[in-house]
């Protein structure tokens, strides 16, 4: 079977997350778990599923940006839908403005796309009090909101709608939100998830989880408390985010597991965040990840032979790429960065269409060197070749600045986490 173009071309848009429950996109999907020195979304579910299936539990997730994680976040959703249970993902950066999130925020986001969802398996929920809620934050927000016995959910997007592109509506209905959020709080459990879970379980589903993604996105900015956005959410507030009636999964930004606050938010949340780190493409010793590095190419010829199987692909690599070689040098110099991994291959199919040359590819990698390199000042580049040489990090601001920049990436294997530079930074002179 030939390379379909149109379709390899879709599929390796680095902007589109795997959504695994789709059979299409199950076919693109690869297991990356046997490399990453633990199976991560195995423990969240297990938690879920074994450890308290019948109690609500809390979990924090994080790695870098890009690097798979909603991936894996629907590969968890799917896993738990045919466990039996009722699971309702979102991605809150399109529900919330990143630069400026409150505890309430969050709380009313899980509200709304629950109850949508819910809605559409025929569960129709009205809490009492957010009827009355909403009824006063309508004369506030100056707009009707109706709360109809069809959908619960359309007040909660109305409030959502009106607030979204207003940073002035919205400072005055946390005004007067704030003080109600343990109210909120007990409504949520009391009047809408703890009847949720039951009315699922009427439907033969085993309970509710909610997953949260995209909060790794949120933005460091300092709040009126003088905590910064992270801490504020997860540690001054993460009691009230952790007391919800159900199973919930929520990403966090990976500065908290590099800030001297990780110990206060092991201590609120009662177990450390799972992270999920790089596809290793060498050993901390710096030989070759063999394994790794299979995967990597895996990746990449599943998007163009989803039908074939493992062995079938690698004869027709030659349909993809000029050589083996040219796939081995992409997969190496993404450091097992999953975005990286499918921008730099998505710039080589803006240049030409496959066979892809080394030449196409080397070219790509020097412009991404380029763009990397002009962000990085003399001191960091101090910091960067002594990550290069010790593979480790410490947890000062100015290691946090390159971990969230994406400079150096971290992986892990039986003896923990190590650390390395980007190898795309490699790539052009460590200057010195």
């Amino acid at each position: 079977m030939g390379l379909d173009l149109t379709k390899f071309y879709q599929a390796c848009n680095p902007s589109k997350t795997l959504v695994v429950g789709n059979p299409e996109d199950k076919q693109y999907y690869i297991d990356f778990a046997s490399v990453r020195g633990g199976k991560i979304i195995e423990e969240l579910e297990r938690t879920i599923t074994h450890l308290a299936p019948d109690a609500p539990t809390c979990q924090l997730f994080t790695g870098h940006i890009g690097c798979g994680k909603s991936t894996e976040l629907q590969h968890l959703k799917a896993e738990l839908e045919e466990k039996g249970f009722h699971v309702v993902y979102f991605e809150s950066s399109q529900v919330m403005d990143m630069a400026d999130v409150d505890i309430t925020d969050i709380l009313l986001a899980i509200v709304h796309q629950v109850s949508e969802s819910l809605e559409a398996i025929q569960i129709k929920l009205k809490p009492g009090y957010f009827v009355n809620l909403f009824r006063e934050v309508a004369g506030i927000l100056q707009t009707p909101i109706e709360i109809t016995d069809v959908e619960f959910s359309v007040g909660i997007a109305t409030i959502a709608a009106k607030t979204q592109d207003s940073p002035n509506l919205r400072s005055q209905l946390r005004q007067y939100l704030e003080p109600r959020t343990n109210g909120i709080l007990t409504a949520i459990d009391r009047e809408f998830l703890e009847v949720a879970n039951q009315k699922l379980k009427q439907q033969g589903k085993k309970g509710l989880v909610v997953i949260v993604d995209n909060l790794d996105r949120l933005e460091s900015i300092q709040k009126p408390s003088g905590s910064w956005q992270p801490e504020y959410l997860f540690i001054d507030r993460g009691e009230q985010l952790k007391q919800l009636n159900c199973h919930v999964v929520y990403t966090i930004p990976l500065q908290l597991i590099f800030s001297n606050a990780l110990g206060r938010l092991i201590n609120r949340f009662g177990a450390e965040p799972k992270v999920l780190p790089m596809v290793p493409v060498k050993v901390r010793e710096g030989d070759e990840s063999k394994e790794g590095m299979a995967l990597l190419q895996q990746m990449i010829l599943a998007r163009a032979f989803p039908d074939l199987n493992a062995y079938q692909r690698l004869e027709l690599i030659t349909e993809v790429f000029d050589r083996p070689e040219t796939l081995s040098r992409l997969c190496r110099v993404s450091g097992g960065h999953i975005r990286n991994l499918l921008m730099l291959l998505y710039r080589c199919l803006q240049r030409q269409d496959p066979p892809i040359t080394k030449e196409c590819l080397e070219g790509v990698i020097r412009q991404r060197c380029n763009e990397l390199s002009l962000a990085i000042t003399d001191d960091e580049w101090d910091l960067l070749r002594q990550v290069a040489e010790q593979k480790s990090v410490r947890g000062e601001e100015k290691y946090q600045t390159l971990i969230h920049n994406m400079f150096v990436f971290e992986y892990r294997d039986r003896d923990g986490s190590w650390f390395d530079i980007n190898p795309i930074l490699a790539e052009g002179e460590m200057r010195g």
